[in-house]
């Protein structure tokens, strides 16, 4: 069974016309992922993927108005936010699971710097990383800069629960 969650009606409405176009099923729900007693049945799940919210730095070849949007206090506090989710979900992966954590971020805060501490902090999770041609390899998932080979900025890192 697939669960998607957001906390914004608008996105989790995209979510749904998505997996309807693509026939595919999933229990949709819009709510705090991080505040898992409220959704959880208490199955554990074989995948995770948390698309992070993040500064959108990433994207800022098609939004410049990003560098005026964004201040060090947002960094800090959408640190912070992505963390909560690691905390929050890592516990309900299954033994042998993957989380997979994305951000479409050129911020090492919220990429590498984010994962490098949750390994450090989280015995269970080890980098599983994928053989790819895009993008560079990091200490702690995959990078690619904004405008990369016409992509837009993006991280992701692959962990595999032991």
């Amino acid at each position: 069974d697939m669960v998607a969650l957001d906390s914004d009606d608008r996105r989790l409405e995209l979510v749904e016309q998505t997996c309807e176009r693509l026939g595919l099923a999933a229990t949709t729900r819009c709510t705090d992922a991080s505040e898992t007693a409220a959704w959880w049945d208490g199955k554990a799940f074989d995948r995770i993927l948390i698309d992070a919210p993040c500064t959108g730095t990433g994207v800022i070849r098609r939004h410049p108005d990003i560098k005026w949007l964004r201040r060090q206090r947002d960094v800090a506090a959408l640190a912070a936010r992505q963390r909560a989710l690691l905390d929050a979900l890592w516990p309900l992966l299954a033994s042998g699971g993957v989380l997979v954590y994305a951000t479409c971020s050129s911020l090492r805060a919220e990429g590498t710097t984010q994962i490098k501490g949750f390994l450090n902090d989280t015995p269970s999770a080890q980098v599983w990383s994928a053989a790819s041609d895009w993008g560079n390899e990091e200490a702690a998932g995959r990078r690619i800069a904004p405008g990369q080979d016409g992509m837009d900025g993006f991280y992701y890192a692959r962990l595999r629960k032991a």
